[in-house]
């Protein structure tokens, strides 16, 4: 995984928008105006900040050194991933894929039909 495929991938979701709200060196995505990926264009070693069940939040955290709590964010809701190499990059999509699914699932009825309608 690097910048470029996390950014095709997020933009692949339904109802997703990429914007710049913190100045140009972090890439912000949302799905109905709902954060639900960060990550930071500045840094060496490249990393995103994604949604997660606190559940799963600490699973993860608890099996995979490069799953820390969110950097700025609430870190029970939040894991920050650092792409080294050690994760595979499908599960990394999963994880961003879950992200969205989170967020998408806390917006109106009427916002997801008419997002599933678009991609229809």
């Amino acid at each position: 995984m690097n910048v470029e495929s996390l950014r095709e991938y997020c933009l692949s979701l339904p109802g997703t928008s990429e914007s710049l709200p913190f100045g140009p060196d972090t890439l912000v995505f949302k799905v109905g105006g709902k954060v639900f990926l960060l990550t930071p264009l500045d840094e060496l070693r490249m990393q995103f900040n994604a949604k997660c069940d606190p559940e799963k939040a600490e699973e993860l955290r608890s099996t995979y050194d490069d799953v820390q709590p969110g950097y700025h964010m609430n870190k029970k809701h939040w894991n920050t991933v650092y792409v080294t190499g050690s994760i595979p990059s499908e599960l990394l999509f999963q994880w961003v894929k879950d992200s969205y699914d989170l967020v998408f699932a806390s917006l109106s009825k009427k916002e997801r039909e008419a997002m599933e309608q678009e991609k229809a």
